[in-house]
């Protein structure tokens, strides 16, 4: 694990270093994986990756397996069970959006037939490759997170701020934020590079 250039931020807890090698950046076009990314950005808020990423299991059992569908229906009930559930985070606007969103991210699947869909026009349906040589370089929002996040908010959705969905675009691989040092970074490119022949774009 550690004989590897990885980017800074995976540090050495193998949590991290197993997220950063495995998903960070792969582009995501799964819908409940997708759902699961954004409900997860949206729970950091003001917390450490580290912290949600601890959490993660037990944040799958809580929320149905990030199944919107079933998240969508919670009652007050499942509301209040989630706020003595420790392993999350209890804090009622973050569990509250989580299941607001539910709900809007069904309506975007109706209107654009799924949420990938929606989500990936707004890089044009091909990940951004960047080319930052150290995590200094990497900015915390972008244009094209303005736009989407600023979307998101009009239609309803909560705690998805442009500096939130940046975080929610490198995670699920809309752009590529790997470090150039990075031997994921390369990976990455390849990956989608083999993506686009398999769909001949």
């Amino acid at each position: 694990m550690t004989d590897k250039n990885r980017c800074s931020w995976a540090g050495t807890d193998p949590l991290s270093i197993h997220y950063h090698d495995n998903e960070w950046g792969v582009p995501v076009r799964d819908d409940t994986l997708l759902f699961e990314f954004l409900t997860l950005e949206g729970a950091q808020a003001g917390l450490s990756w580290m912290t949600i990423l601890k959490k993660r299991e037990n944040y799958r059992k809580a929320f149905a397996d990030f199944d919107p569908e079933k998240v969508a229906t919670f009652t007050k009930k499942d509301f209040d069970k989630l706020l003595l559930d420790s392993g999350i985070v209890r804090n009622r606007l973050k569990i509250a959006s989580a299941i607001n969103n539910a709900t809007r991210f069904l309506e975007v699947q109706q209107e654009f037939g799924s949420f990938a869909a929606y989500q990936w026009q707004f890089v044009g349906g091909v990940p951004i490759q960047n080319k930052w040589m150290n995590a200094a370089q990497i900015p915390v929002m972008s244009h094209e997170a303005e736009l989407f996040s600023k979307d998101l908010k009009k239609r309803g959705f909560r705690f998805i701020g442009p500096t939130t969905i940046y975080a929610h675009m490198q995670a699920t691989g809309m752009v590529n934020d790997h470090t150039t040092n990075c031997f994921r970074y390369k990976e990455v490119i390849d990956l989608i590079g083999r993506h686009k022949k398999r769909r001949n774009i």
